[in-house]
């Protein structure tokens, strides 16, 4: 008997697969294999698409494919920039002497200023003042911030006054600091404090309500204690937004001690500022300006630094191709 041909549905003859293909058919198993290389895609995750939900972003690749010189001078590109069109136009006479000095003439007062050890003076007792106000304000804002983000006790007794006296500019408080304490050490750091706690404080409270409460009942299921709630649940997820009010608190801290050591003061960054306007002396000005900016950068490299040993837990925080 005769072998029966294989059918299809609209009962056209099929033929063996391993047969022989003519052009049109080839064409037809090629449109066929494209198809199935585009499904498999889309099935393995491999489209763009894929890649953005698994979180692989294209600046991730990228970041990753850089060399690590590359990561370690990027940054660095934008400041030599402007160095460099600093010095540019100050060597061309495009920008007067009297409006912003050459970069070597910041550098040459810079120099004659530590020969005489005056600049370390300055800068170690501005370092003194801000080290003192950081940590007297920052402790005092943690502590409260994770009493008002804890208890709805102490919420109803504190919050409302908290959020009162945060409306003050403290900066406003500057002639009242002096006739206080007078232009000793005193309102300084006290001025200090004050521009550093309420950062923190709202940080610390808005990262204490931010904890998922499914967390804290299951932590509750595992028969944890409130000390070990906090300890082991509600301070490591707060974290992250308590070390960005840290961050941005220590901005506020530098800015505050400019006009304080600005209007009261003997000594210090500011005091050298004001000092060298009065003397005119614009070198010294801009000197005291690039001290500043210094004393950023190094605190917000060691608050990233922080936030890299504390966060190492956490996927946003961990070193560029780091697992």
């Amino acid at each position: 008997m005769p072998e029966q041909p294989l059918l299809t549905k609209d009962r056209e003859p099929r033929s063996d697969p391993t047969a022989e293909a003519g052009p049109p058919r080839a064409r037809a198993i090629g449109r066929l294999s494209i198809g199935r290389l585009a499904t498999g895609r889309l099935a393995n995750g491999r489209l763009a698409t894929g890649r953005l939900a698994n979180g692989r972003l294209a600046t991730g690749w990228i970041g990753r494919a850089l060399p690590r010189t590359g990561r370690a001078l990027g940054p660095w590109v934008v400041p030599l920039l402007v160095l460099t069109v600093w010095q540019t136009t100050a060597k061309t006479g495009a920008l007067p002497p009297r409006i912003l000095p050459a970069p070597e003439a910041v550098l040459r007062a810079g120099t004659d200023l530590a020969a005489t050890g005056e600049l370390q003076h300055h800068i170690l007792t501005s370092l003194r003042r801000i080290a003192q106000g950081f940590a007297l304000g920052a402790a005092t804002g943690l502590l409260l911030g994770f009493g008002v983000g804890m208890s709805k006790a102490a919420e109803i007794l504190l919050d409302r006054s908290l959020q009162m006296v945060r409306t003050i500019p403290h900066l406003a408080l500057v002639p009242l600091m002096i006739a206080w304490f007078g232009i000793g050490e005193e309102p300084k750091v006290l001025l200090v404090a004050l521009g550093t706690f309420f950062p923190v404080y709202l940080n610390t409270v808005t990262g204490i309500r931010g904890v998922d409460p499914k967390l804290l009942q299951l932590g509750r299921s595992y028969g944890l204690g409130r000390w070990r709630l906090v300890r082991d649940i509600a301070i490591p997820g707060a974290m992250p937004t308590v070390l960005a009010g840290i961050r941005y608190s220590l901005g506020v801290a530098w800015m505050t001690l400019v006009v304080a050591e600005t209007i009261s003061a003997s000594d210090g960054i500011g005091y050298l500022a004001q000092d060298a306007r009065q003397l005119l002396r614009t070198d010294q000005i801009v000197l005291a300006i690039l001290l500043y900016a210094l004393a950023g950068l190094f605190a917000d490299l060691l608050t990233r630094l922080i936030e890299r040993k504390v966060l190492r837990w956490h996927p946003n925080y961990r070193r560029p191709g780091s697992r």
